[in-house]
């Protein structure tokens, strides 16, 4: 079992044990660029950086924590670039709170709209459209 101090490349498999996920998200995670092979083996296996399994790691964490895979890629290089730009990862987490509380306050507006349209459907008379259907027809 390769260990996280490892200096060999890993194999996608090795990469996804590490990492806690599966070969397929080690994929995504390639053709997103976050992950690069670094060689092949003779039977054409790919073979990762030791670091790709941290990369995943900071990934799925950033993730968490809402960001999308090209605020991700940004914050990678920022991270890798030596210079560790603590202003900038300051002004993404900024940017990304205020991001998160406009959905959270998209997500309450719904929520009442929903939960009117719900309280409609319950009074409904007999025999007429369904209050929530006919909105979500007429939206159309």
């Amino acid at each position: 079992m390769h260990g996280l101090s490892e200096t060999r490349p890993l194999t996608i498999g090795g990469v996804a044990k590490l990492a806690g996920v599966s070969p397929t998200t080690v994929r995504f995670y390639e053709r997103a660029g976050v992950v690069r092979p670094v060689s092949r083996t003779a039977a054409n296996y790919r073979l990762y950086p030791p670091d790709a399994v941290a990369r995943i790691r900071f990934t799925r964490r950033a993730q968490e924590l809402g960001f999308t895979l090209r605020e991700v890629k940004e914050l990678l290089t920022l991270r890798t670039d030596g210079a560790r730009s603590c202003e900038r990862v300051r002004e993404t987490a900024t940017t990304k709170i205020a991001d998160i509380q406009d959905r959270i306050r998209s997500l309450q507006r719904m929520g009442r709209a929903l939960a009117r349209l719900a309280e409609e459907c319950k009074t409904h008379k007999p025999g007429s459209g369904c209050p929530l259907l006919e909105y979500l027809e007429n939206r159309l």
